[in-house]
């Protein structure tokens, strides 16, 4: 668990992720749509957070360029479909998420 807790901290440049914040965190994902196109663990349209927190896992700058392609949307990374932008999403939504995917989509 101290691996986890470390692994999240790094990730979210936060304490340890608690079961609450994940509920709230996939939450926040359902209401906006993002599950129409990610699953936790497996490909959809889009990748799994699994597999995104896995790519960027290391990556100090991960977390504002993925919260700057939640709120403008992107294409090139993950194939030739883009993704849809959530210009409306709130700023403190999207960093939860994203924040929540980087530590690995941990159930809550």
């Amino acid at each position: 668990m101290t691996v986890l807790a470390t692994a999240i901290t790094v990730a979210t440049g936060q304490g340890a992720l608690a079961a609450d914040t994940s509920a709230d965190a996939m939450n926040i994902a359902r209401k906006n749509a993002c599950m129409g196109c990610h699953a936790v663990d497996r490909k959809l349209v889009g990748p799994s957070f699994e597999q995104i927190a896995g790519k960027y896992k290391g990556d100090v700058q991960a977390p504002a360029r993925l919260e700057t392609k939640v709120r403008n949307g992107g294409s090139g990374v993950w194939g030739v479909l883009p993704m849809p932008s959530h210009p409306s999403m709130d700023g403190a939504d999207i960093k939860k998420v994203v924040g929540w995917i980087l530590a690995g989509a941990p159930p809550k």
